[in-house]
């Protein structure tokens, strides 16, 4: 018989598993629909994913911290910040996910986890130990060898790990659930949206009354494909110590360059294999210390 805690353990790892994997595969939603414009879909998620929080909010009765929360000038001008970071965030990774640039935003999002090491010490006044600036400087020197030597920018991969870095950084500033802060994100973002679906966007898909039933279905399924995995993930996260969940996190975009090479027959280039191997490897240090960290944390 397992005790409570080994049940929220493993209710955790399963919501984990959840969470990383659907946003691993959110590729294949995305390529679904992508005879429509990454402006169009980055509206219809927006706007769907505010109704479809709006419901959860209800039904969970968390109104009350949405509420505390606007009250505050300091708390809304982070969240402002914010919500333009996962909105150019969510923009890229659709653009990347609908023109055949999965494999540099499965880079982006290895190179997310380093960066945030980064902006821990930078911001935070965490310190780094010594794998860990070995780590970070071996994902350096890959992106470096890339830029001089094929004289190629991994400017997709660059742009998502840093919004999604910055993102995640300012999220600490604002103690709020993901569920709540999200709600308000894309409040901020709906009446953009709702503009530029509804007044400037002029393509055949921008009219869902002359949309295909199933098109329209899977243009509003985005508020799922949005919002399920994040509950999922904040599921784990309260069950979980954040450096277990830590390790979940390399899930997604493991599944992104599978897919990215094996279905969609992405070319992995020279400059991507080098780039790549010295993240891996990166990668490799920084878990490796992460294991070393728990195993003298318990042995205290």
């Amino acid at each position: 018989m397992m005790n409570d805690e080994q049940q929220r353990t493993k209710q955790g790892v399963f919501l984990a598993l959840g969470a990383y994997t659907m946003w691993g595969i959110a590729p294949i939603y995305f390529k679904a629909i992508d005879q429509v414009s990454p402006l169009e879909i980055l509206s219809h998620r927006v706007i769907w994913s505010f109704f479809f929080l709006a419901g959860l909010l209800f039904l969970s009765k968390g109104w009350r911290a949405v509420a505390t929360t606007i009250k505050s000038k300091q708390k809304l001008l982070y969240l402002a910040a914010t919500s333009s970071l996962v909105g150019i965030n969510w923009l890229i990774f659709i653009w990347a996910a609908t023109s055949n640039h999965l494999l540099d935003a499965s880079l982006g999002y290895y190179i997310n986890p380093l960066l945030n090491v980064v902006l821990g010490m930078l911001f935070l006044g965490e310190r780094l130990t010594k794998l860990q600036w070995l780590a970070v400087s071996f994902a350096t020197i890959g992106v470096i060898i890339q830029v001089v030597t094929f004289g190629s920018v991994p400017t997709i991969a660059l742009a998502l790990a840093i919004s999604f870095g910055l993102y995640g950084l300012l999220r600490k500033k604002v103690n709020l659930s993901a569920q709540a802060g999200l709600f308000i994100e894309t409040l901020m973002m709906l009446p953009f949206a709702l503009i530029y679906l509804l007044i400037i966007a002029n393509s055949p898909s921008s009219n869902l009354a002359l949309n295909s039933t199933s098109l329209n279905l899977l243009l509003v399924s985005a508020g799922i494909v949005t919002t399920l995995p994040l509950l999922c993930f904040t599921g784990a996260a309260t069950r979980l110590k954040l450096s277990t969940l830590g390790f979940f996190q390399y899930l997604g975009p493991s599944i992104m360059f599978i897919f990215a090479v094996t279905i969609y027959n992405e070319a992995f280039t020279s400059d991507k294999m080098t780039t790549f191997s010295f993240i891996w490897g990166a990668l490799a240090i920084f878990i490796f210390d992460a294991i070393q960290h728990r195993a003298r944390r318990r042995k205290q």
